[in-house]
């Protein structure tokens, strides 16, 4: 059982691969022309789509909310998995990521990911004050912002999230932006961080309700931040009790354009 899921994880990683080298010149456009940047989350969906289907997972996607590239939204997802970056090119809002500096390392894809996206170190401070930086002026031409809060694959007990970071909510307050909590209940098991190995299930994504901002200070913070993290919790522990990975389900399209 374990020789299948290595021939399923390295049947992944070269879908991963073939796929970045055909959508690796659509991403060039919004590098070019910063001005196409939906251009991103577009080309981003459909790399999930296919990665997910040439991989053998199915996917579920549930939106409780009627989204639109209209609005703006900081979008908060749980993070316990690899997988969990490519989940969030599902993201019905073209958007953008704010997230470690890693995979900038990684041959073409680094270049790639470093100019589409936002990255911080973490372990330099002039690095974290330059990523809240960029991300304020992401935010005021326009874009969409996805962070995870935990700053991390953190959590040593999935599915219980570490304490989030006041990055995503400070920067909603400030900006008057609505947050959005985002639940991936099964990605740490379909492909857990201890040892990378694929295995088949259902992958499945809910964007919550927006949380509004409006009229918030930087005195709400703590309160907002905990509410996040509760819409969060609550999901997960309800999927926990209620499903397994392995329970099979259709492959919807999630709604926006592209």
């Amino acid at each position: 059982m374990r020789s299948l899921r290595y021939l399923h994880t390295a049947w992944g990683l070269l879908v991963f691969m073939i796929l970045f080298l055909i959508f690796f010149l659509p991403f060039l456009v919004p590098i070019l022309f910063p001005s196409r940047y939906r251009w991103v989350g577009v080309i981003n969906r459909w790399w999930a789509r296919f990665l997910f289907v040439g991989c053998g997972l199915p996917v579920r996607v549930q939106c409780q909310a009627s989204f639109t590239n209209q609005k703006q939204y900081i979008f908060c997802p749980n993070h316990f998995s690899y997988l969990d970056i490519p989940t969030m090119g599902l993201n019905p809002v073209d958007a953008i990521f704010v997230g470690k500096n890693d995979m900038e390392n990684i041959p073409l894809f680094g270049f790639m990911y470093r100019r589409l996206h936002i990255t911080v170190d973490r372990a330099r401070l002039k690095s974290k004050y330059d990523t809240y930086v960029k991300s304020k002026e992401a935010l005021e031409v326009g874009k969409s912002l996805i962070i995870y809060p935990e700053g991390g694959i953190i959590s040593q007990r999935p599915p219980e999230m570490v304490r989030f970071k006041d990055g995503a909510f400070r920067l909603a307050i400030e900006k008057q932006i609505p947050l959005v909590p985002v639940t991936i209940p099964n990605n740490w098991i379909l492909l857990p961080p201890s040892e990378f190995l694929l295995k088949w299930g259902v992958v499945k994504v809910i964007f919550h309700q927006p949380i509004s901002t409006s009229g918030l200070t930087l005195a709400d913070l703590k309160p907002l931040k905990q509410r996040v993290f509760e819409v969060i919790d609550r999901e997960l522990k309800n999927n926990g009790n209620r499903q397994t990975p392995t329970e099979q389900t259709g492959t919807p399209v999630p709604s926006g354009t592209g």
